[in-house]
Order: C-alpha cells, then structure tokens, then sequence
C-alpha cells in the first residue's frame, strides 16, 4: 500500500535531516558571505573543528551506552596544560603524550569506578570529576598561558599545503571509531548496553565492562584533544576547552545519537561537528561576537534535541 502522509522533517532519518541543514546554512553563509565559499576557508573549518571531532568520538561512545561525560572541558585543559609542562621541562614529545593520555585514562577509569561499579549519577560524577580537573589543570598553570616549545608543536605543523598533521590523526581516529563501532563485538555490545541494559546482561553481555571502557575512552580523546590544542597553539592553560564539553554534545545529538542511550554513529557526529564549525566560522566571517556565538550553539543544541525527540516518537507512532 503506498503511504501517503505528507513529508515531515520528524520522518526523515537525523543523519538526513542534520545533512539537510548543514548544506541550508552553507549555502545561507555563501550568499551573506562571499569569502566563506573557498578551499581555505573550507580548509580552516576543519582545523578548527578537529579538537571538537576528538571529544565528540569519545563523547559519542559515552552518550551510546546511555551516559554522558562533562568532565571532557576538565581533562582537556588538564592534558594541554601537562603537555606544556612536560615539554617545556625537557621531556620528549612522544613521552609526553603518553603521560597525558594516561591522565585521560585514569580520569575514565575513576568515572568507571564511581558511575558503574557504586551506580553514581553520572552527572554529578562527570561535574565533579570536570571540576577537580579544571582546578587541576589552573593549578598547573598557575592561572597563566604556558608556551610549548616549537619542536613539540609537531601535530600543529603543516602536512599538506595548510592541513597539519592533526588532521589527518583525527580522520584516522574517526575512520577506527567508525569501524569499531560498526563491525566489532564490542561496539555491537555497547549499543546493546546503551539500547537495553538488562537485556544485555541476560545476553551474556557484561555490562560493568563496556559501561567502563566508555568513559575510559571518552578520557582519552578528552586527554588528545587537549594535546592537539596546545600543539596547534603552541600555548595551553586552564581556560581552555570551556565549551568543548557542550559541544561534543551538541555534534553527537544533532548527528542522531539519542540522549537515551542506544543510537548514533560516528558518521553522524562529523556531520554535526561541521555543521557546528560552518556555524561557528561563518559567524565570525560575518563579525559576530563570540558570546553570541554560544548562545546560538546552545539554541542549535536545544532544536536537536527537541528534533531527536519528535523522530524519536514518530518511530514509535509508525
């Protein structure tokens, strides 16, 4: 029989509906803004959306298994802050980066302890966890911007033409979350978790375990995104990544992942990290404030939301 209920945005996939707006306000910005449509200004939106890319992957394996993690603002800064330190004190590079990696990890196996095995709210762990790290990372700094040294700026440095080396670390990370995700166990087993959790656990699943490796995850792309940052800068202190935490959220929501727990995809989260960053970039373009500019991701952030929970009934209805 065919179906014919008129066509409404609560009845096309979010992937479709996200990747529908996103090509509306390119081409919004391409008319008020003549020099937004360019390989370079194309070539900075990806920059610049980079750091957002790396929380959203962890952030988006977190909200799947039906959490959420606001201590990435926290940890990113904390992880900047150490790379900095570390560096600027002698240590090699790579070096370095392991210790701030393993700073991310542990902040994900203390939220592993507390949110999974004592069943802690994980808003209030996250919160406080973020705070603790924020504090942590100001410390550190002793409230001022540190320098990195030049030749610890490698991933800042340009690969091809005006892309630097982080980039194409993102777009390897992104290509491995997206295959674990869509073709292991072990992602199959946290949309599982996140979708049922008791289900799961009568399946066989263990549902302490991938509960866990979410957030230990989510602390280690928080933990790359802050070394990325003060590489690309060569600066970090404790002020930075304020926003990152609502913004992974933001670009995980608006590419359909569901507060709920149980859908999204990595696909999707790039879709709303550039859509957040075509935002972002053509506002400036156009010499909007940057306080305006939050409030907008907010209200961008409020409308997926509300549009994921329309779809989401609209499912149900059909």
């Amino acid at each position: 029989m065919t179906d014919t209920r008129s066509f409404s945005l609560s009845r096309l996939p979010a992937l479709a509906t996200v990747g529908i707006f996103l090509v509306v306000v390119v081409i919004g910005f391409a008319i008020f803004a003549p020099n937004f449509l360019t390989l370079n200004n194309a070539s900075t939106i990806v920059i610049t959306a980079s750091v957002i890319m790396l929380a959203s992957l962890g952030q988006l394996l977190v909200v799947i298994s039906g959490g959420f993690d606001l201590s990435i603002g926290g940890v990113l800064p904390l992880s900047a802050v150490t790379f900095a330190n570390l560096t600027t004190a002698g240590v090699p590079m790579i070096a370095a980066m392991a210790v701030c990696l393993a700073v991310g990890i542990l902040v994900g196996l203390v939220h592993t302890y507390f949110i999974v095995h004592l069943k802690i709210n994980p808003l209030i762990t996250t919160l406080a966890t973020m705070s603790i790290t924020a504090g942590l990372a100001f410390t550190l700094a002793n409230g001022q911007t540190l320098t990195v040294p030049a030749e610890a700026g490698v991933l800042g440095d340009r690969a091809i033409s005006t892309v630097p080396w982080h980039v194409f670390l993102m777009i390897a990370l992104v290509i491995v979350m997206h295959l674990l995700l869509s073709h292991t166990v072990l992602g199959r087993r946290i949309y599982m978790v996140g979708g049922n959790p008791e289900a799961a656990r009568l399946a066989g699943v263990r549902v302490t375990v991938i509960g866990g490796s979410v957030y230990v995850f989510s602390g280690f792309f928080a933990a790359m995104a802050g070394i990325v940052t003060a590489s690309q800068l060569l600066a970090a202190s404790g002020a930075m990544g304020a926003t990152t935490t609502m913004q992974s959220l933001a670009a995980v929501v608006l590419g359909g992942a569901a507060l709920t727990g149980g859908r999204g995809s990595v696909p999707g989260a790039v879709i709303g990290v550039l859509l957040l960053g075509v935002i972002a970039n053509g506002m400036s373009i156009l010499h909007v404030p940057s306080f305006y500019q939050q409030v907008v991701t907010g209200l961008v952030l409020l409308a997926a939301v509300t549009l994921s929970r329309i779809q989401e009934r609209a499912r149900r209805a059909a």
